[in-house]
């Protein structure tokens, strides 16, 4: 199973506040883990919300926000993208994380849809255009 590993912004992060070298060294080494254990697929960290943008959608209309955005409990500091056996081997590897900020973190692990979540509206057809797409962006690394 494919999870989304989603590092929750703090107000250090927005701030734009960089890690110190003890917890960037800390990071690298859980990150080699996790790809010697062939579990990591991808990891980045996030700018603050300052330098994003945020488009809604009302129909046919778009509009176009800026940020900074609110509430930085409800923002995103980094990511990774795993593939484990389980949910409760995601959750053991989580354990095993330095702690993301300072203070208090909190790191959420959400699965990502497979073709089978979508059921029949899923076609042959569709799932044969997206695994074109999968191998065409595997091509671009």
């Amino acid at each position: 199973m494919r999870v989304m590993v989603m590092v929750k912004a703090s107000q250090d992060s927005e701030a734009g506040k960089m890690p110190d070298e003890k917890l960037l060294s800390a990071m690298m080494a859980y990150n080699e883990a996790l790809v010697k254990a062939g579990i990591m697929k991808a990891g980045e960290g996030l700018h603050p919300s300052s330098k994003g943008v945020r488009v809604g959608f009302s129909g046919t209309a778009r509009t176009v926000r800026n940020g900074p955005f609110p509430d930085s409990n409800d923002l995103l500091a980094g990511f990774w993208l795993w593939e484990v056996k389980s949910m409760d081997e995601a959750v053991a590897w989580l354990k095993r994380c330095p702690n993301p900020h300072d203070g208090d973190s909190e790191v959420e692990i959400r699965p990502l849809f497979e073709a089978a979540d979508f059921g029949e509206e899923f076609t042959p057809e569709l799932q044969e255009k997206e695994a074109h797409l999968r191998d065409q962006v595997e091509k671009q690394k």
